[in-house]
């Protein structure tokens, strides 16, 4: 006669569950963990794959395959296409200083040079600078990891500090507004941005060739550069000074402009007068001249002594009437005969 099953107890069929539950938890979690590393990479991105410390290969866009942690470690990073913009903090004046210049407190050496940078003309320039970077060795760059921007930020500020020693402060800012329209200035500033690029450059090359290497190329520099507030102050001063200067000139030159012209005018009009008058009395000379040039010109009456006579008396009555003294003096005689003139 066979013998019913034997009952399960309540707890005994509480383990069972509980032991199936926990088995499919592990296998779930086994299976998360053997397939952590398998990553779909995005079009922007690259992975970096590294084996027990060692990178082993480096997976661009795409479905990425590795062991799981702590076989193989996966970092994603920027591709070499994408550009990234970081500014630069170590040329920013800090906050304790820019409190102490609302209140105009005296700064101590700590404070005073904070975002200030010396020009070879002993001038003072802030430069505000956004750098562009691509990651063109990945394995460095993970490798340097949190260290990459405080370096970077290092070699920005000793590249910027090494190109404004090199220039007068005309060549970074507009100092001078009279220089504005020189081309070696415009040239000069323009190439500011470049300088400091080739520098940054050399400096990471510098740096790769001692094994420490940041993994990054700068591929352009974007500078503001400005004035402390207390230059910016001055040098409005002086700008106002200087506009205010080269509009006295320019309104005296003006005057002297108009009263040139008004000279001009008055000298052509004199002229005219003067022309004129000339012509009148040349007219009346001539009017006068008139009988006796005639008679000379006529050789009709050129031998004609008598009336050349009677002309002569009559003209030189009308003078003689005209006159106070007449001295008549005979070249050949040295006495004198002076004949009182008609009142």
């Amino acid at each position: 006669m066979n013998k019913p099953p034997k009952m399960l107890s309540h707890w005994q069929q509480a383990s069972q569950i509980a032991f199936l539950v926990l088995y499919l938890i592990v296998i779930l979690t086994a299976i998360s963990w053997a397939t952590s590393n398998i990553k779909k990479i995005a079009p922007d991105s690259r992975a970096v794959v590294f084996r027990m410390g060692e990178m082993v290969h480096i997976q661009n866009s795409g479905l990425l395959f590795a062991w799981p942690q702590p076989f193989e470690q996966v970092v994603i990073i920027p591709s070499i296409e994408q550009t990234i913009k970081w500014r630069s903090q170590a040329l920013l004046r800090t906050e304790r200083a820019k409190k102490a210049d609302m209140i105009n407190s005296t700064l101590n050496d700590a404070l005073a040079g904070s975002g200030y940078l010396l020009t070879g003309d002993s001038g003072i320039v802030q430069l505000d600078l956004s750098v562009f970077y691509n990651i063109t060795e990945p394995y460095d760059f993970v490798l340097q990891g949190d260290h990459v921007m405080p370096a970077l930020d290092r070699l920005v500020q000793q590249s910027a500090m090494a190109v404004c020693a090199e220039r007068d402060i005309d060549e970074i800012l507009v100092a001078r507004p009279e220089l504005m329209n020189s081309n070696t200035i415009v040239t000069s500033r323009e190439q500011l941005r470049l300088d400091i690029q080739n520098k940054i450059n050399n400096n990471l090359i510098d740096l790769k060739q001692k094994q420490a290497g940041l993994g990054i190329s700068i591929v352009r520099v974007d500078v503001q550069s400005s004035l402390p507030n207390k230059a910016m102050s001055a040098f409005n001063s002086v700008l106002t000074a200087s506009q205010q200067a080269a509009k006295e000139i320019a309104s005296a030159q003006n005057d002297a402009a108009q009263t040139l012209q008004q000279a001009t005018q008055s000298v052509e009009y004199i002229l005219q007068v003067a022309q004129a008058k000339a012509s009148e009395r040349l007219a009346k000379a001539r009017t006068d001249t008139a009988v006796i040039t005639t008679l000379i010109s006529n050789n009709k009456y050129a031998m004609n002594t008598n009336s050349l006579l009677n002309i002569y008396h009559e003209k030189i009555a009308s003078v003689l009437r005209s006159a106070k003294t007449v001295d008549m003096i005979n070249e050949n005689d040295a006495g004198h005969l002076i004949i009182e003139g008609a009142k």
